[in-house]
């Protein structure tokens, strides 16, 4: 069997196709092909609240291209799930009904609060201490997901309009920083030894920079040393003499921004970089669904 996931975020579009594999009893995924498009769909979503005809042409493309492409990999089950750029289009629901008839994808806008369980459902955890406490944060061009786990429970989790897209279109704003330090503030307080979770495809690039070995988890001083270290190139020069592509080169710094905000207010010293994401989540929660159905 192969199950596909698509995930039409505010800085790029992925599609994720997996085998699944069974075992005597379990069930697990492994990553077949990963396409990834810099569509920026948030550019429009922040400043306009609207979808161009410009990008909206482009991501309906971009999902007749997945269609294609699951059909020939004879994919037997999918999801497509849009976040925050789609959330805040004025037209969003117009552009998931063209999507629909185009490509035949049923596309599905969904909220902060069931994003941040995808992601949790990504199993970013599987190789990390239950007994432990960790804040999960994950960085995307339009929102920052956050939840706080105990001993493996779910203790405490919320969405906020701050992601990388919209820092650097200047759409962030101050009171929603501060909601989002207060809230760090108010449930992390009663945990001493927190760990960092970062998922995001830039934490997952800044994890490979910090050259941090068998998959130990990456040091406060280190991604800071890190953010400075990019800060002191130019655009032009992260793409050219670091090899970043173009659309992480600019994201990258808002990026480390909010993690290091986020790790400073929570009093994280560490942060593990499983380097899964929410595509890995959508695969995982079908794979949820079917077990049970």
């Amino acid at each position: 069997m192969r199950y596909a996931a698509i995930d039409i975020g505010s800085n790029a579009v992925r599609l994720l196709i997996a085998d699944i594999i069974e075992n005597t009893g379990s069930v697990s995924f492994k990553k077949n092909t990963l396409i990834r498009v810099p569509l920026r769909l948030g550019d429009d979503a922040f400043i306009q609240h609207y979808i161009s005809e410009k990008k909206s042409a482009d991501l309906v493309k971009s999902m007749h291209a997945f269609r294609n492409l699951m059909d020939v990999y004879k994919v037997t089950d999918y999801l497509a799930y849009a976040t925050s750029a789609m959330r805040e289009a004025t037209n969003g629901e117009e552009v998931v009904k063209l999507i629909k008839e185009v490509a035949n994808i049923d596309l599905e806008i969904i909220h902060g609060s069931k994003e941040a369980k995808v992601i949790y459902a990504s199993h970013a955890d599987q190789s990390i201490d239950k007994s432990k406490s960790y804040l999960y944060i994950d960085v995307g061009g339009g929102s920052t997901e956050l939840s706080l786990f105990s001993a493996g429970e779910l203790m405490a989790s919320k969405s906020f309009n701050i992601g990388t897209i919209r820092i650097l279109d200047n759409q962030d704003t101050e009171e929603t920083w501060n909601e989002m330090k207060d809230f760090i503030r108010e449930h992390t307080r009663g945990f001493k030894q927190l760990l960092g979770i970062g998922t995001g495809g830039n934490i997952n690039k800044l994890y490979r920079l910090s050259e941090e070995e068998n998959d130990a988890p990456m040091p406060y001083n280190k991604l800071r040393s890190l953010y400075t270290y990019l800060n002191s190139f130019s655009m032009k020069d992260r793409i050219n003499v670091l090899g970043l592509n173009h659309d992480r080169a600019d994201v990258i710094i808002p990026a480390c921004e909010i993690y290091l905000t986020v790790m400073k207010n929570a009093g994280i010293k560490q942060i593990y970089v499983p380097r899964v994401g929410m595509v890995d989540g959508i695969i995982q929660t079908l794979i949820d669904k079917n077990l049970n159905s």
